[in-house]
């Protein structure tokens, strides 16, 4: 089985939105990028909302989100999961990233949204149980992943932007 690991954490200096994902899918890995999948809407979305063009660099699209006060992880720093699927994670295998840690540098964080339904559960399963003295809110919005293509992209962006600019 394969072991994968998530990337750092993106943060700027005053996140007051952080999205987490819940593991990053094989292009992901293979590219060191968030969301490479080329099919995943994810910088699509997040380029409406931002401003800044999906077809951007990388590093241009970092800079976005970090001058927009939005932070991105994954709930997981670990698992074996064979492809890309949620579905396929080996949950016994997972580990969670630090969140608690995060939230305590970012300080300005007022809302959590999770990239999905994998990634609330694995969150309100295994790391809201270790939050101390934050109360964010809680917002699952629905998967960028091109395995959730049962909502239109202007259906899925409205609703980022309704999370995202409260």
């Amino acid at each position: 089985m394969t072991q994968v690991t998530s990337f750092p954490p993106i943060e700027g200096e005053s996140a007051r939105i952080l999205i987490l994902g819940s593991m990053p899918g094989v292009a992901s890995l293979n590219a060191n990028q968030y969301y490479a999948h080329p099919q995943n809407a994810f910088w699509k979305i997040i380029g409406t909302i931002t401003g800044c063009p999906a077809s951007a660099s990388y590093e241009t699209r970092i800079a976005a989100l970090r001058q927009s006060g939005i932070a991105l992880w994954d709930v997981l720093e670990s698992c074996i999961r064979p492809g890309s699927l949620d579905a396929d994670i080996d949950m016994k295998s997972a580990e969670a990233n630090d969140i608690a840690a995060l939230l305590q540098r970012q300080p300005g964080i007022k809302t959590i949204c999770f990239n999905g339904s994998t990634a609330e559960k694995v969150f309100s399963k295994r790391i809201l149980p270790t939050l101390k003295g934050t109360h964010p809110k809680y917002v699952r919005l629905p998967s960028t992943s091109p395995a959730h293509a049962g909502m239109t992209l202007a259906d899925k962006t409205k609703i980022w932007r309704d999370a995202i600019e409260t």
